[in-house]
């Protein structure tokens, strides 16, 4: 009897089941849309996004990310934009090099789907932000065995509130850029092997 309640007790305060998953920077990216002149949407992407997730695998709400992107890797199709977009007006690159996340909560919304509250440092500012992920059902093999999970991340952010204030009004109304920015993140991970012995 006093076995049973030990290995009880063990149990109870055992490490969950959980595993670190490396962002795979070559198959991951960061992308953007905005509204441009009132008319249309710009479309953007950061090519550099680096992190890990720690998994949870009996309980994912338990999980946690830190994903870190490089700003000067925003690539918009225009070397011209580009370019402004990394200046003082935007981004300010050379004195905010990077874009970060770090996880604070994790929460069920419905099969392979969560909210993830999290802080995102942008511009020097950090705000509480909520990502709507879709993950993939379960870890697949590549062709040279490594394990891979996947997903995508959304939500949506006002660039003021990280002080990317920078616009030129337009004649007869209206403005360059939208304050409204629209995110995707689409992830894919590997897992990281554990270290023998």
């Amino acid at each position: 009897m006093i076995r049973a309640i030990v290995i009880a007790g063990l149990a109870l305060v055992a490490p969950a089941s959980a595993s670190t998953w490396d962002i795979d920077p070559a198959h991951t990216s960061a992308q953007f849309a905005v509204r441009h002149l009132m008319v249309s949407t710009v479309r953007g992407a950061f090519g550099k996004v680096s992190g890990s997730v720690n998994f949870d695998e009996s309980d994912p709400t338990k999980s946690s990310v830190e994903a870190t992107i490089d700003a000067a890797s925003i690539d918009t199709r225009n070397e011209k934009r580009d370019q402004h977009l990394k200046s003082p007006d935007f981004f300010d690159v050379e004195k905010f090099p990077t874009i970060t996340f770090k996880s604070k909560k994790v929460e069920a919304a419905g099969a392979n789907k969560f909210k993830v509250t999290g802080d995102l440092t942008l511009h020097g500012v950090t705000k509480e932000v909520v990502l709507d992920v879709e993950g993939s059902p379960k870890p697949m093999k590549d062709p040279r065995g490594s394990l891979k999970l996947g997903g995508v991340a959304t939500t949506k952010i006002n660039r003021k509130d990280f002080g990317v204030v920078w616009n030129s009004p337009l004649e007869g109304g209206g403005v360059a850029v939208g304050d409204d920015v629209d995110v995707t993140i689409d992830v894919e991970l590997v897992k990281k092997a554990q270290p023998e012995g």
